[in-house]
């Protein structure tokens, strides 16, 4: 099948790589490019099929159900993998927000709980919770951003530590909150659970907040079944999970994915059951047929940038 492992284009812009994204960067304007990269415990993994394709989509249905709660970045679609989004400053905070305790990796919730954390800076939670659990009410759990490993932050080091002043953090987390909702109430009139998510902010030029990166995708957000939920919780068993959280396990449970140097290949039936799952969210999202690609897909995308080259 179609994979898109990176991208190399000349003529547009300076080129960042991130986790999933090859960004080009231009005076006014940023070019995002999403891979077919899988990426958990802060590295790379797999590459997952037709991916990339589907963090765009749900990228793009999700930035018009919420347009009018904030402005995003969005100015193009241009090609199935790439969004074309106003350049500003980005704000150096991404914030999560929670409504389940769940979560394997260093900075979820229940991990950090079976440790032993209740007081978490803005909220304490109670003894005796078991996982995958819905809270009293949702809370943000900020992170850094740029660092090596996220690492979280209370409301006071946000505006103590200068990453945004009171007024603007106030503002995000009003957002925030606002988006969270929404996505709940859409998410639930297509069967789904919105568990958890990130939104990322900017400031333009002119000091406007606005929503950047990607929003409610298998990546930055966590979905389950809601038919089934409790059912399941009743009986033990793990929700029926729609993201990334199997191959995150069955890494964990193979391997040490953030000491060990080589890490073990993705077993190839868990990635066509990844690359079938994130399919199948985007269809259920969106109510739109997912369309697989025949076409190089890199040759693709640089036939539909040509207008962007500089």
């Amino acid at each position: 099948m179609n994979i898109l492992a990176k991208t190399n284009f000349e003529n547009l812009g300076k080129k960042y790589v991130g986790k999933v994204r090859d960004v080009y960067s231009q005076d006014d304007k940023v070019i995002l490019i999403s891979t077919d990269r899988y990426s958990a415990f802060d590295r790379n993994l797999a590459l997952i099929p037709c991916k990339g394709q589907v963090l765009t989509g749900v990228s793009k249905f999700w930035f018009e159900q919420t347009k009018d709660i904030i402005t995003n970045h969005v100015m193009d679609f241009p090609d199935p993998n790439v969004i074309v989004g106003k350049k500003c400053k980005v704000i150096p905070v991404e914030v999560v927000l929670r409504a389940y305790i769940t979560g394997v990796t260093g900075t979820s919730l229940w991990t950090l709980y079976q440790k032993g954390v209740r007081d978490f800076g803005d909220f304490t939670l109670p003894n005796g919770m078991h996982k995958n659990q819905k809270l009293s009410k949702v809370i943000l759990t900020p992170t850094t951003k740029f660092e090596e490993h996220d690492r979280p932050l209370s409301s006071k080091e946000i505006i103590y530590g200068g990453y945004m002043t009171k007024d603007q953090w106030e503002k995000v987390a009003d957002i925030s909150l606002k988006l969270f909702k929404r996505g709940q109430e859409v998410a639930l009139s297509k069967g789904l659970i919105l568990v958890d998510c990130k939104y990322e902010f900017g400031l333009t030029p002119e000091g406007e907040i606005i929503l950047i990166d990607e929003i409610h995708t298998p990546d930055s957000s966590r979905y389950w079944q809601a038919k089934t939920y409790e059912k399941r919780i009743k009986n033990g068993l793990e929700p029926e999970n729609f993201d990334k959280e199997f191959l995150r396990l069955w890494f964990k449970e193979n391997c040490d994915p953030y000491k060990d140097e080589k890490l073990p290949e993705a077993p190839a039936d868990l990635v066509e059951e990844l690359s079938r799952r994130y399919i199948q969210i985007y269809e259920q999202i969106t109510g739109i047929p997912f369309e697989t690609e025949s076409r190089d897909i890199e040759k693709r995308i640089e036939k539909n940038l040509k207008k962007y080259t500089i």
